[in-house]
């Protein structure tokens, strides 16, 4: 299910999300993201996506898809059509020549040979690499070779971002080289291109992984040669792994997809991921509506965040209790169609009776199916092993009897069948420990299914009393 919020006029706040299409939405990513929404819609703002496809070895429709998929999983959807970064070159190419006319940029002829001789040399002497075309005027006949052209960053001025999550962050320009804005081939860079599309695209929020932090201080340099307003920038920490290390492979799932095929549901993700590094008070669980409402740049914290996979499933049981059955029905035959069940016509109808009976007790979907495999189970169920030594003797005698009482029962709810099954049990003189496996093994074959009075609700009359005839006729 999507998330909502009002809508309204004029946005202040603009934020985006803005992925490079690399295979799958990363876990990191999708928080980022939906830091991102939550900011926007707290505030009546727009949310957007820019889909950053200028690598086009990489960039491929399979990966764009992944991205969208996996936001659309999540319930994330931007105001306004997507942003392709790569479409945007020549718009790229305009604001670089605007740079040269003003002299915030040059162009330089150095050779990728030169160019790393004398970046070399510079390292040796710990000074930084200056091309020697930073105070040269090309010639006509320089203009006809090829060249890239670098963004001359001012001299011995500091650079400051006043960053909203890290605080004020402080480079000295003399660190930063000057930046190739343009490729020999006419390519815009990165930094330039980022610029460009979140100045055109209103951008008033740049909330990004910390692992953008030094892109800031070249990015704000732009900003200011251009005259443009700098956005707010908000450099969140990185995820890492239950045990302090950056998020590997080693820590399992990565993808967004990954965690919906391990049976979370998408409410929950965004309810676990959004308090991932950061907090309103002590809250662990809450509402998309109060995520929005609550959200703000102040409530993230400065340490990197640790995925804890017993507290995604804590927030996922909670979020699968109030989840509608008929919703967790479906989702749980989807589980069960993946493991290879064959689908038959009332298979739904069936997973929906049970699952108020078993939604209390799972944390995933994977889960919701293992605990409703007993539903699906076609006539006759086979008995075997210790189920059938369970129906032996006096037992089976004993379900015989019950079995001709349920018969004769004709309310089918669940209080009512516990009632009637503590009669039988007093009747018969036995603790319920003498009937519950015996019932159990008729009515499932021995699988795991909750206590006997929720299993022949779960079942229905007829089910139940038919699976009683059945194991009846095979253990006799």
């Amino acid at each position: 299910p999507a998330m909502t919020s009002p809508s309204t006029s004029a946005p202040e706040v603009v934020t985006r999300f803005a992925p490079s299409p690399t295979g799958f939405l990363h876990i990191g990513g999708a928080r980022t993201a939906l830091f991102n929404y939550l900011y926007a819609k707290g505030r009546n703002g727009k949310f957007l996506v820019r889909v950053e496809d200028t690598d086009r070895e990489r960039s491929t429709e399979a990966a764009v898809k992944a991205i969208f998929d996996g936001l659309s999983w999540l319930g994330l959807f931007a105001d306004e059509e997507p942003v392709f970064q790569f479409s945007r070159a020549d718009r790229h190419r305009e604001v670089a020549n605007i740079l040269l006319e003003t002299g915030h940029a040059y162009r330089d002829f150095l050779s990728a040979e030169e160019t790393g001789a004398l970046r070399d040399a510079a390292k040796a002497e710990g000074r930084t690499f200056e091309s020697p075309w930073r105070e040269r005027t090309p010639t006509v006949d320089d203009l006809a070779k090829p060249h890239t052209v670098r963004f001359r960053r001012p001299a011995d001025a500091p650079v400051v971002v006043e960053d909203a999550v890290q605080g004020p962050v402080r480079w000295d320009s003399a660190s930063l080289d000057d930046l190739v804005i343009l490729r020999s081939d006419g390519a815009p860079t990165y930094n330039l291109a980022v610029v460009v599309d979140d100045h055109d695209m209103g951008v008033t929020h740049v909330i990004r992984g910390d692992d953008h932090l030094n892109n800031a201080a070249r990015q704000s340099l732009i900003y200011d040669a251009l005259g443009w307003t700098r956005p707010t920038f908000a450099h969140i920490p990185l995820i890492h792994g239950p045990d302090g290390a950056k998020l590997s492979k080693r820590h399992g799932a990565q993808a967004v997809h990954e965690y919906a095929e391990m049976g979370y549901l998408p409410e929950a993700m965004r309810n676990y991921l959004t308090r991932l590094g950061w907090a309103h008070g002590d809250d662990e669980l809450f509402s998309d509506a109060q995520a929005i409402e609550w959200f703000d740049l102040s409530g993230i914290g400065r340490a990197p965040a640790r995925l804890d996979f017993d507290k995604l499933a804590h927030v996922n049981a909670h979020w699968i209790r109030l989840a509608d059955d008929d919703r967790l029905a479906k989702l749980t035959l989807d589980v069960h169609l993946a493991r290879g069940h064959a689908l038959g016509p009332d298979d739904e109808a069936r997973l929906m009776r049970a699952m108020p009976f078993v939604k209390d007790r799972a944390k995933t979907t994977l889960e919701l199916a293992d605990q409703t495999a007993f539903v699906l189970k076609s006539r006759p169920i086979p008995i075997e092993g210790k189920a059938c030594e369970t129906l032996a003797g006096d037992s089976g005698e004993r379900i015989g009897r019950l079995r001709d009482r349920l018969a004769l029962f004709e309310s089918w709810d669940v209080f009512a069948l516990e009632a009637e099954l503590k009669a039988f049990a007093e009747e018969e003189g036995v603790g319920f420990g003498k009937i519950g496996p015996a019932a159990r093994a008729a009515l499932t074959g021995g699988s795991a299914s909750p206590d006997i009075a929720r299993t022949l609700s779960a079942l229905g009359r007829e089910e139940s009393l038919g699976r009683l005839n059945d194991a009846l006729q095979q253990t006799i």
